[in-house]
């Protein structure tokens, strides 16, 4: 794919991202904190699993974007293992359940709206380092992983893992936001 494109492609997906995250400032404090079972979590654990790789990931990729020296290429071509992980996260029609770390597990945490805000300024940061990206190789420049300083990605197939995450926590927030109405109007009839 044409690394110009995918840039696009990305931007894009990252507004919608904030766009969607946006409207969860209106909700109810109760609807952003209902839980479907004791161990399920809730909207704003969600979001706040979402900062937590944030808090990893942006400082990652900023950091190696400005160590590159690599030039921009015309074309970006996914790796192994970074199409695989990239992949992997999309939401599908029945997703797979995945175990999170436990330094990544917001359950049962004390959070509250601000969650949103923290969530929606990584978004902006990571539209700046889209932006960036577009003055160095998607191909050469490579991110290292929250699983291990060992493993790293190329930036290119970092940033779609990265926003294909965030994607299949919003189709998460989306499946708590319907639970939640489907209780809520069976208890008003």
């Amino acid at each position: 794919m044409q690394s110009e494109n995918l840039i696009e492609k990305l931007i894009d997906q990252t507004k919608q991202i904030i766009s969607q995250t946006e409207m969860l400032k209106d909700e109810s404090i109760n609807m952003l904190s209902w839980r479907e079972t004791e161990n399920s979590w809730n909207i704003l654990e969600c979001l706040e699993h979402l900062n937590l790789y944030g808090d990893f990931y942006l400082p990652a990729i900023d950091n190696s974007i400005n160590k590159s020296v690599a030039k921009p290429d015309a074309e970006f071509r996914s790796g192994l293992l970074g199409a695989y992980f990239a992949k992997s996260m999309l939401p599908g029609q029945k997703m797979n359940k995945m175990s999170t770390f436990k330094d990544k597990n917001p359950l049962h945490a004390n959070l509250d709206k601000q969650v949103i805000d923290k969530f929606c300024a990584q978004q902006i940061k990571l539209l700046e380092l889209l932006e960036r990206s577009g003055k160095v190789s998607l191909n050469k420049v490579k991110v290292p992983t929250s699983i291990s300083r060992l493993i790293s990605l190329k930036l290119g197939d970092t940033f779609q893992f990265y926003i294909n995450h965030i994607i299949r926590h919003l189709s998460q927030i989306e499946r708590i936001k319907a639970a939640s109405r489907n209780v809520q109007s069976t208890m008003v009839e």
